[in-house]
């Protein structure tokens, strides 16, 4: 590492303390004031010229690391080492970082990468997000372990990916369009093994009787999009896959329903659900984990122009059943329910979950802290709330329950895309349930042919205040999570 300029130890007040060119944590921190009492997890110092030449950044994980359970202690290296990161990348020149990762590489390396993410489009200095660039800008700081690891590779992976998102969100939406998206989902699979991308256009959609999805669209003037992913990874290229469905509302006014104006910019990012699956699917690729994986994503805007659906019309969805539009701003589950139904139908998943930046009812609910689920299966919901402790990157159960329905029931159509504002994000989901065929067991069988979960991460899509390891701005969650989920299914 003769490049390296400077370091990171994780120092454990009650444990071994790493070493550096001949210097060690806990010798470092008793030269700071206020060394005689025990330091909280993430205080951090650092030190120039020691070792000579170099910057050493000295992160505590606290007096208590030790008692923590093993989810606990993850999160407490992901803030120490995202502390650390926060206060190098603010002095300038400094290069390759090294970090002494063995406590935890997957957690050191996660913290490191999204802790040094900043999206702007500000051009002095010049920023790598600007879309004009001919040359690619190199980062301000890279990382590399004291000692390799596979545990540090798939932490760079799940980062990277969650960075995808949250530029993939960030971006406005003149300049994340659906058709700029496709183009942009397209080029980061590029060379990537057992991978097919398929972009669908409204006239496919008209032809499978997308009713519902098309009618979002009639109000905008930019094409819409359905892309699809297919990512083989599995011994048996044949065998039954998971999807994921993501909404892609790339800006949303709220059609006729307008949007106060009032923070609209911020509905760039509506297309969060298909931001975080189809970055869910890049990383699972890149690990080349034994599963095969469909993800599909509805695309479009939602603007009131000429032709944009109104509030009480009546639209007939792929699956034949009628829907009223109440709302034209509750237009997520509408695009949501064809590629649903499509998906399921279609490709016929053992587990289907879809994403949805859905409802203010759900950030009301949950804040920024948690996503919620709803699911007809226990397990699924299992799985999902294991790999997001795993992450940090955490699920909430929320209720799916019949007794919702007679607010969605009672219009003149099978289905009305609204039920008021009591328990909204339960009746959206319930909305969305008569979508995902394959949940009812067959005559002659116990079993559903689908499990299925219903992702609303309205409150998770934007953190409003920053933690040691995330800036502010939009999140690009759940995706590790997710990946954490199909690594996990795959045994891998």
């Amino acid at each position: 590492m003769s490049s390296t300029s400077a370091y990171i130890l994780p120092y454990n007040p009650k444990g071994t303390s790493p070493e550096i060119g001949g210097v060690d944590a806990a010798t470092l921190w008793a030269l700071t004031p206020g060394a005689d009492k025990p330091p909280k997890a993430a205080a951090t110092r650092t030190f120039y010229n020691t070792p000579a030449g170099k910057v050493t950044a000295v992160t505590s994980l606290g007096d208590k690391f030790a008692s923590k359970k093993g989810e606990e202690k993850r999160e407490i290296v992901r803030r120490s080492i995202g502390t650390a990161v926060k206060d190098l990348k603010s002095y300038e020149g400094l290069g390759e970082v090294a970090i002494e990762a063995s406590v935890d590489p997957h957690a050191a390396a996660v913290a490191a990468n999204l802790a040094l993410y900043k999206f702007t489009l500000k051009t002095s200095p010049p920023s790598a997000f600007n879309p004009n660039l001919t040359e690619p800008i190199p980062p301000k700081l890279t990382f590399a372990p004291i000692e390799t690891s596979e545990e540090w590779n798939r932490g760079v992976v799940y980062a990277e990916a969650q960075n995808l998102a949250r530029t993939l969100m960030e971006y406005p939406a003149n300049m994340m369009t659906p058709t700029i998206f496709t183009e942009r989902v397209k080029k980061e699979f590029e060379g990537i093994p057992n991978v097919e991308v398929i972009i669908r256009d409204e006239v496919w959609a008209a032809e499978k009787n997308m009713n519902v999805f098309l009618s979002v669209t009639h109000g905008t003037s930019e094409p819409a999009k359905f892309l699809e992913i297919h990512y083989k990874g599995a011994a048996d290229r044949s065998a039954t896959p998971i999807a994921f469905v993501g909404k892609g509302i790339t800006f949303d006014s709220g059609g006729i329903s307008l949007k106060p104006g009032a923070g609209m910019k911020d509905m760039r990012a509506d297309m969060g659900g298909a931001a975080t699956v189809v970055s869910s699917a890049l990383a699972t690729a890149k690990l080349k984990l034994p599963v095969n994986l469909v993800v599909t994503c509805a695309l479009t805007e939602n603007m009131p122009g000429p032709s944009a659906t109104k509030p009480g019309d009546i639209i007939y969805a792929m699956n034949g059943k009628s829907v009223e539009v109440d709302n034209t701003d509750a237009e997520g589950r509408l695009v949501l329910a064809d590629a649903i139904y499509y998906t399921a139908t279609e490709y016929k998943p053992h587990t289907l979950i879809d994403v949805a930046t859905l409802t203010g009812a759900m950030a009301i609910a949950l804040g920024e802290i948690f996503s919620g689920v709803f699911s007809t299966s226990d397990e699924l919901w299992n799985d999902l709330h294991v790999a997001g402790e795993i992450e940090h990157d955490r699920f909430w159960r929320m209720p799916l329950d019949e007794e919702f329905g007679p607010q969605i029931y009672s219009s003149n159509a099978d289905l009305q895309n609204t039920g008021g504002r009591p328990a909204g994000s339960a009746t959206a989901a319930l909305f969305l349930k008569a979508f995902a065929e394959g949940i009812e067991p067959k005559e002659g069988s116990s079993e559903p042919a689908m499990k299925w979960a219903h992702v609303d991460i309205a409150g998770t899509m934007e953190a409003t205040r920053p933690t040691p390891y995330q800036e502010k701005g939009m999140t690009g969650r759940p995706v590790r999570a997710f990946v954490e989920y199909v690594r996990r299914l795959s045994n891998a």
